[in-house]
């Protein structure tokens, strides 16, 4: 490579840290509890996904929860999930273990959501450099378990977005991290929510055909 196109590469995105997830768990939070949010009917279908609103709020702090909880056993690591019993309501619908309280309505289901990330947060916050959590991707370190939970926030939130009639856009900065952690094929040189969005099949970048079938790469780095 040409002293010229190393002067055209983007600088390479530092770690995803847990400063990085809390800010992604806030952000979500204050789109879901803003009051056009809280009044909308989150029965609704969340974008192009066949689970209402709802479910897709419970879905997302689901994955934080869980995503939390692979952090924890590591005498040895986890080689598999961590058998928590997972229940589906119906056929087709997000098997969970975290369900909100119908009658807690909207700002329930958010206070759920924010919960959980906050015990997503703080595992990866206290995780050792040796830590690992299983996943069905691959098994993963403190700082991937940070940018897959990055991920369920900001693509849920459009999800959300879109179902709600919110507006939404994750921030430029820590979607770039987050790609060059987990999605290192993606283009670094278009802009980095889109270039998220298109890495998970929600959207379409210029001259790149659109995703269908995806997943992120994992594995701890070095």
């Amino acid at each position: 490579m040409s002293d010229h196109d190393l002067a055209l590469r983007p600088p390479a995105p530092g770690p995803v840290t847990a400063d990085d997830l809390a800010e992604g768990v806030r952000l979500v939070v204050a789109l879901l509890r803003a009051p056009a949010a809280l009044a909308a009917d989150w029965d609704r279908p969340a974008g192009t996904l066949e689970w209402t609103c709802w479910e897709t709020a419970e879905h997302l702090a689901d994955d934080l929860f869980a995503y939390a909880a692979q952090l924890g056993p590591q005498a040895p690591h986890a080689a598999s999930d961590v058998p928590f019993v997972y229940r589906s309501t119906a056929p087709g619908k997000p098997a969970n273990v975290v369900f909100a309280e119908r009658d807690g309505g909207p700002a329930g289901v958010v206070q759920v959501l924010e919960a959980c990330g906050a015990l997503h947060v703080a595992m990866v916050r206290t995780a050792t450099p040796q830590a690992r959590a299983h996943h069905v991707f691959g098994t993963v370190d403190a700082e991937g378990s940070a940018a897959m939970g990055l991920v369920e926030l900001f693509v849920h939130a459009e999800d959300l977005a879109l179902g709600l009639g919110l507006d939404w856009r994750a921030p430029a900065a820590v979607c770039a991290r987050v790609l060059a952690r987990l999605f290192p094929d993606a283009p670094a040189d278009a802009d980095p929510w889109a270039t998220l969005l298109w890495a998970t099949g929600r959207g379409d970048l210029p001259g790149r055909e659109r995703v269908t079938r995806w997943r992120w790469q994992g594995a701890p780095r070095g």
